[in-house]
């Protein structure tokens, strides 16, 4: 019994001693930390960001609602340099989310860092548990600057407003091209013919009427008939605008230009035949155009017999540029022309052995995936896709070294799937952004291609290829205008070219890169170009002479 009553005294005590204890598990201290850290409402799971929308806000989620007052002292917003950036803050969900907005647009592709300090407190007065380092690298703004148009829509918008580089700011006195928006009193001989041929299309697309076009066409062939200063018909590479005299391009470029002659024939005679009324302002238009073709002495510019046609002469230095038009470039238009004339045509041996050279002009090589008939390596700047082909029709035309329309699109998808590929890393390059040509830069002028990368991309380059590349073409004109449009969109359409590495963007327009945008998108869209200049007779001719098949419609 005794042994009993020991037992459940000793359990009773047991009861009691637990009773009183307190049943109650203290909290875990309180810890005020970052959980989740949002950039264009995207968490990334790491500390780097890349391709940030430069107007997205960093959104900071806390632990805790934070301490306002402590907020300002505590971040530190800044460019990887160390540049300060300001910013403005706003809090939601009971001041546990804070917004941190940059005062003004981040620059593109440029890299950013906040730092989060260890003062940073919770509204109840805890520190932040560890500090933090947000980097980042910004890509573009991704919102649309302008109202989303159709793609017809779009394209006549670019047209006219490219157009008016040469109806606006048109030369008053002679009515031609200035070469660039700061030339002044310097006009553009090629850059004239890519004009003529934009003229035409506005009057076509009802921009200008046909009247006013032939008026400023021929104040330009007046021009040149009766003040300009030429060299056996051909004419300087620039000339000045109110006299009529050359400018020198160069020391000993100051005569003829024979490739730049050609090019604003191309524009003549497309306008020749486009303007065939029998009214008395569009017969003198003709005649005049007429007898300044039939004036060009193509046999002289060989150099005295040679088979080659020579790009310059000059009547101080005569031959010293020595400078033979040779393929494959820009130049297929001078021989076409030369032999094409009714009054001083080449022969076809010429073409053979000055251009072809007997067949090195081939290429013959692939790149990614395209073969490439022409040409140097990648094919070169985009422009040689351009400039002869304003009025020759690719469609169809070939000869004896290649098929012209195959030359020309895989030209283009190359330097496409190039900058695609973007082996130099460089800031921007996509599928939508693209296009390396002859054209300014941030380090100066240069032909920019695949073996000449700089990271400039020239809007004309992609632009102008729509007829070859229409899905990737209409990418960029989208990306360029809805994207970029703030930046590029200018008075006369988009200006000549950007480097989103540099985050450089030029204020200048070309007369020789907004032409082609102009004159290759109706090409693309009705083939009004290429239908006109082909339906010239001696034109015809010289294609037959130089043995190449071609279409007409």
């Amino acid at each position: 019994m005794k042994n009993r009553l020991n037992a459940i005294s000793i359990f009773l005590l047991f009861v009691l001693c637990f009773s009183c204890k307190d049943d109650k598990v203290p909290p875990e201290p309180e810890i005020f930390q970052i959980e989740e850290v949002l950039i264009d409402g995207i968490p990334k799971g790491t500390n780097a960001y890349e391709e940030v929308n430069t107007s997205s806000p960093v959104c900071i989620r806390f632990s805790s609602p934070v301490d306002r007052n402590t907020v300002a002292p505590n971040i530190e917003f800044s460019t990887s340099d160390g540049i300060r950036v300001s910013a403005e803050y706003s809090y939601e969900e009971n001041d546990s989310l804070l917004k941190i907005n940059p005062a003004n647009t981040l620059r593109m592709y440029s890299g950013y860092k906040i730092n989060i300090l260890p003062n940073l407190k919770s509204k109840s007065g805890l520190l932040i548990h560890t500090g933090k380092s947000i980097t980042f690298a910004t890509g573009i703004d991704s919102t649309d600057k302008f109202p989303v148009i159709s793609n017809e829509e779009l394209l006549t918008l670019v047209q006219r407003q490219t157009f008016k580089y040469f109806w606006d700011f048109g030369h008053p006195v002679s009515g031609m091209a200035r070469e660039r928006s700061t030339s002044g009193n310097t006009v553009t001989t090629g850059g004239t013919g890519f004009g003529v041929m934009a003229i035409i299309v506005a009057v076509e697309r009802g921009f200008v009427s046909r009247q006013d076009a032939v008026t400023r066409i021929q104040k330009m062939v007046s021009f040149l008939k009766n003040k300009c200063t030429s060299y056996h018909g051909a004419f300087a590479h620039w000339i000045n605008g109110e006299t009529g005299a050359t400018q020198p391009f160069g020391t000993k470029d100051n005569g003829a230009d024979l490739v730049e002659t050609s090019f604003l024939f191309e524009g003549l005679l497309t306008a020749r035949q486009y303007f065939n009324s029998a009214g008395n302002d569009e017969q003198q238009l003709r005649n005049d155009i007429r007898q300044l073709w039939e004036s060009i002495d193509w046999t002289w510019f060989q150099k005295n017999g040679q088979k080659a046609l020579y790009w310059h002469w000059s009547p101080d230095y005569e031959w010293e540029m020595n400078l033979p038009v040779s393929g494959w470039n820009e130049c297929l238009i001078t021989y076409v022309l030369a032999a094409s004339s009714p009054t001083h045509p080449i022969s076809k041996e010429v073409y053979e052995q000055g251009w072809a050279k007997n067949g090195g002009i081939k290429n013959g090589q692939s790149y990614y995936g395209y073969p490439l008939p022409l040409g140097p390596v990648y094919g070169g700047p985009l422009f040689f896709a351009h400039y002869s082909f304003l009025g020759l029709n690719p469609k169809g035309l070939s000869d004896a070294y290649a098929d012209y329309w195959v030359q020309n699109t895989n030209h283009a998808l190359i330097n496409y799937h190039h900058c695609v590929a973007n082996p130099k890393k460089y800031s921007g390059y996509s599928r939508d952004c693209w296009g390396l040509t002859a054209s300014d830069g941030n380090a100066g002028y240069s032909a920019h291609s695949p073996s000449n990368d700089l990271g400039v991309i020239a809007p004309t380059a992609a632009l102008a290829s729509m007829p070859y590349t229409p899905e990737e073409s209409m990418r960029a004109l989208q990306f360029f205008y809805y994207k970029l449009g703030d930046l590029l969109w200018k008075e006369y359409g988009f200006t000549d070219a950007f480097n989103l590495s540099a985050n450089w963007f030029d204020n200048q327009f070309l007369a020789i890169d907004q032409g082609p945008i102009v004159v290759m998108i109706e090409n693309y869209r009705t083939g009004l170009l290429w239908k006109t200049f082909m339906s010239c007779p001696e034109v015809q001719a010289g294609l037959i002479k130089l043995g190449f098949n071609f279409q007409i419609n």
